[in-house]
């Protein structure tokens, strides 16, 4: 009789617990955002050559969950460089060439076209933008703060690609 009991009053504890807490989600208001294409603020990166940048969530300075968009002019690459915090870049508009490792070389740039997706692992050394003619818009998703950092401090930031590909 005992060990019924017990599991009876166990059985409505959980049960309980999962009805308090089931209704005190329920009754929680999210705030919600949205945010149309003509809402988005870009602002030019400080030495980037044209690129611009708008953040949409959160703050890359800071530690939390963000989001944000960068706009490549034609022809600029960033140099070999690496961020803190994985990052999940999808190209939105152009297409946007990518490469892994130290070594700066266009030729094994890896061609993404919108709607490609590609994981920046934390402190993995990588290079990316325009090597094209054409305009390129990625959107990034992470956590901060996400300065990025260059692989060679002797490099530029930047690289102009003089010939699209």
């Amino acid at each position: 009789m005992r060990a019924s009991y017990c599991r009876a009053l166990v059985s409505w504890v959980i049960a309980a617990g999962i009805l308090a807490g089931g209704s005190s989600v329920a009754t929680q208001t999210p705030d919600f955002v949205r945010i149309t294409p003509a809402e988005v603020r870009w602002h030019d990166i400080p030495g980037g050559h044209g690129a611009q940048e708008a953040t949409l969530l959160g703050d890359p300075d800071k530690p939390g969950m963000y989001v944000i968009r960068v706009k490549f002019p034609p022809r600029l690459m960033d140099s070999p460089h690496w961020h803190p915090n994985d990052r999940y870049v999808t190209v939105l508009e152009g297409t946007w060439y990518t490469g892994t490792g130290d070594t700066f070389d266009i030729a094994r740039a890896v061609p993404l076209g919108p709607g490609s997706l590609m994981l920046h692992p934390a402190k993995a050394v990588h290079w990316d933008g325009s090597a094209g003619n054409g305009t390129v818009v990625v959107q990034i998703i992470g956590y901060g703060p996400t300065k990025g950092r260059v692989a060679d401090s002797k490099q530029p930031d930047w690289i102009v690609v003089s010939q699209g590909k």
